[in-house]
């Protein structure tokens, strides 16, 4: 009844755990970007379908991802480092054979852990749209994508893990760097472009990824935003419950936004758009 499909990049360590966790699927499909280590073994290996593409952005190789001659008419998509708890597959599976007739997709609930903890407290977006109908999802947006579904979206109440520190701080910190960059380009594209966030919108949209999108278009317009973010998520968000884990993770997020702050000024400078 459910298709997966998961996206690779050198995950030999992270590939099998994945998989492990969606054995009940008759047809999985690991969709890679040219990895040079061990993931397609790996993953041939396990019984998966493997298809390699060239990478030329998050959100046009997740659209091809979706293009896949996938057997059943239900898709859940996942990165290497995620897991689906049976208790979760269980949960989707009686919910697609009671009530699913006119949705076309499910906002699922992720929990990130850092090491053995869960982020209860710390993590700022645990809703993600994951399972959708064949055909009824796009992506858009090149960092921090978004996925569309045009049809109806529920919400399913169990969980599916992530493990983003799986391969250490080091990898964490690499990435984000990168995505830091793109994040500084495209709030220079979005600001110089004239488009407008609306707080409405930011406050009271009923789509969750374009309420998402607004609230953090007007909060990178606030002065010391990085420590605002701190702040938030140690207080409001009370984090300091989730132990060191919690701290560590703030910390973490707030040296990202800072490093969005920086090289956002950096790009204007080189551009002549501020002195």
């Amino acid at each position: 009844m459910i298709s997966v499909v998961i996206l690779t990049k050198n995950e030999e360590q992270d590939l099998p755990g994945c998989l492990a966790s969606v054995n009940w699927s008759d047809d999985v499909h690991v969709f890679d970007s040219f990895s040079n280590d061990k993931t397609v073994a790996i993953a041939t290996q396990a019984g998966a379908i493997v298809t390699q593409r060239v990478f030329d952005g998050y959100a046009r190789q997740r659209n091809a991802a979706l293009s896949l001659p996938f057997k059943n008419e239900w898709l859940f998509i996942l990165d290497a480092d995620e897991r689906i708890p049976i208790a979760l597959f269980n949960e989707i599976n009686n919910i697609l054979q009671t009530t699913a007739a006119d949705v076309d997709g499910f906002r699922i609930r992720r929990r990130d852990f850092l090491n053995e903890t869960w982020l209860k407290h710390a993590q700022i977006s645990p809703f993600y749209i994951r399972l959708v109908r064949r055909g009824k999802a796009v992506y858009h947006r090149e960092v921090n994508e978004v996925i569309e579904v045009p049809g109806r979206i529920n919400e399913i109440k169990g969980y599916f893990d992530h493990y983003p520190f799986s391969k250490g701080y080091r990898h964490w910190l690499d990435k984000h760097n990168v995505y830091s960059t793109m994040e500084a380009q495209r709030w220079i594209d979005e600001h110089t472009s004239g488009i407008e966030f609306s707080l409405k919108t930011a406050l009271f949209g009923k789509d969750f990824s374009e309420k998402r999108y607004h609230q953090k278009g007007l909060f990178y317009k606030i002065p010391g935003r990085y420590i605002i973010k701190w702040f938030y998520m140690v207080i409001w968000r009370r984090a300091f419950l989730d132990g060191k884990a919690g701290f560590t993770y703030a910390t973490l997020q707030s040296v990202y936004e800072y490093f969005i702050i920086l090289k956002t000024k950096e790009m204007l400078h080189k551009t002549n758009l501020i002195k």
